[in-house]
């Protein structure tokens, strides 16, 4: 009975887990899709503008202007994330529009797989930079260790091409860390035609 018990109690945190998952990522794929091809292949993003509507009008906006388009990916930590989205090769900057406001507490996490803006310590500072996150990362949530880092979307294919990309040999260039030793480059970045599937009705 008691084997029983403990059997049922992890079936059942399982699968209240896998249905709060497919929550956020029914809810996410309502939203744009925008599809980053990258020279190790390309990765397919899920918006979610319900519940980020600032960070992915902003995140658009970049995308249909080609602004990503020969970026790089300019940070990269096993274990924690890729960082893209704001040097050309070279680690050259680029100029950027305005600084949006952070959406950190729109109640999205930074599980892996998730989009979420880069920024400087300033809390409403991102502009163009974004990272993935390779792990769930909790410590870079709202209210965790301060404002956060707002996530808006989420690697719904491709995130075998990101634990690709997190396996790329880094270095030190100038006074930049982490910063792959062979470029990690954004050929493409468009929002795709129709969504790859659409959440509830």
């Amino acid at each position: 009975m008691g084997m029983i018990s403990a059997q049922f109690r992890f079936f059942l945190r399982v699968f209240l887990f896998t249905a709060m998952l497919l929550v956020f990522v029914n809810s996410a794929l309502a939203g744009p899709i925008v599809v980053l091809e990258t020279n190790y292949g390309p990765l397919k993003i899920a918006l979610n503008d319900e519940k980020a509507p600032i960070s992915t009008k902003n995140f658009l906006a970049y995308v249909n202007n080609h602004f990503y388009d020969g970026l790089i990916f300019h940070r990269v930590i096993p274990n924690f994330m890729v960082q893209g989205g704001g040097f050309k090769p070279g680690m050259t900057q680029v100029k950027t529009s305005k600084p949006i406001v952070n959406e950190a507490d729109n109640g999205l996490k930074n599980i892996r797989g998730s989009l979420a803006m880069a920024r400087t310590s300033q809390q409403d500072s991102a502009t163009s930079q974004f990272f993935i996150n390779l792990k769930d990362n909790a410590f870079l949530d709202h209210g965790v260790g301060g404002f956060g880092y707002a996530v808006f979307g989420q690697v719904v294919e491709g995130l075998d091409i990101v634990d690709k990309i997190a396996r790329v040999k880094t270095g030190q260039f100038r006074q930049f860390s982490d910063v792959p030793v062979e470029d990690v480059i954004i050929t493409k970045a468009y929002e795709a035609d129709q969504p790859v599937m659409k959440g509830r009705e």
